[in-house]
């Protein structure tokens, strides 16, 4: 009786991997994916971090700037990836894939925490491309082990974070059009009501409100803590990762009651 908890764990975890491995395949059916996706970032390095940079214009707290937006990059690298992950769904429900996956014992919740993790798995390919750019231009990296992990245990987060928000958007919406301008919408509010390029102590009073119950605010300070050598969290790094486990525990609960709208 007391190894029967435990059992049920076990499967709900087994089939959320099982669910994350079918996603994660499609990389191997569309391997340009990852390149096309290191465009945007590379611009960020190039364009705006040089430009910055140069203005001095931004306080950074003794941080170059381009050290300072290297995190900020990787968190909307990840974003941009996982915000459209819902898209994937509605195909899936045109081809009659929701159907299926409907009707079989799996449950609700690990559907959509599987989808979850392959969005993390996309992230992590975006956190390689991000290194190795900001290598490249001179960001002050922090190399190690723990630090290293660490920044792909915040990828992971943050990209199941927005890929479950996207889920729940295309069980609302329901039609790839109505999705795809929602998505829009909702990236550059993201990513500018944020401290992914610019400090949020110079946002005006209602953008600070903003980006302080904005997860991605979080993933960007876990992420400079971690991933630089001067890095030093604003919020702490336990209540960064708390914020985006709990953000992620809850989209996971409205996700798994909604997938079930994505099929009428």
């Amino acid at each position: 009786m007391a190894l029967r908890p435990l059992r049920s764990v076990m499967r709900f975890i087994e089939k959320t991997l099982v669910v994350a491995e079918l996603e994660a395949r499609k990389l191997r059916h569309d391997p340009t994916e990852l390149l096309t996706r290191a465009i945007q970032p590379a611009l960020w390095f190039i364009v705006l971090g040089g430009v910055f940079t140069r203005a001095h214009a931004i306080p950074t707290g003794g941080l170059p700037y381009m050290d300072f937006m290297a995190p900020g990059i990787l968190a909307q690298s990840v974003l941009f990836i996982a915000i459209f992950c819902g898209i994937a769904v509605i195909w899936e429900r045109d081809l009659g894939i929701v159907h299926k996956l409907l009707v079989s014992p799996t449950p609700r919740a690990a559907l959509v925490l599987g989808k979850a993790v392959s969005a993390g798995v996309r992230g992590l390919s975006q956190a390689v491309i991000i290194y190795a750019l900001a290598w490249l231009v001179g960001v002050q990296i922090n190399w190690h082990p723990f630090a290293l992990v660490g920044v792909l245990a915040v990828v992971l987060l943050g990209a199941a974070c927005f890929s479950t928000l996207s889920l729940i958007i295309a069980a609302l919406v329901k039609t790839r059009e109505r999705f795809m301008g929602i998505g829009q919408v909702l990236t550059m509010p993201l990513f500018f009501a944020s401290n992914a390029i610019y400090p949020i102590e110079i946002m005006p009073p209602w953008l600070r409100v903003c980006a302080q119950v904005n997860p991605l605010t979080y993933e960007v300070d876990a992420s400079r803590t971690l991933m630089l050598s001067g890095g030093v969290s604003v919020y702490g790094l336990v209540p960064d990762l708390g914020v985006l486990i709990g953000t992620l525990t809850l989209l996971v609960v409205m996700g798994a009651a909604l997938y079930p709208r994505i099929a009428t």
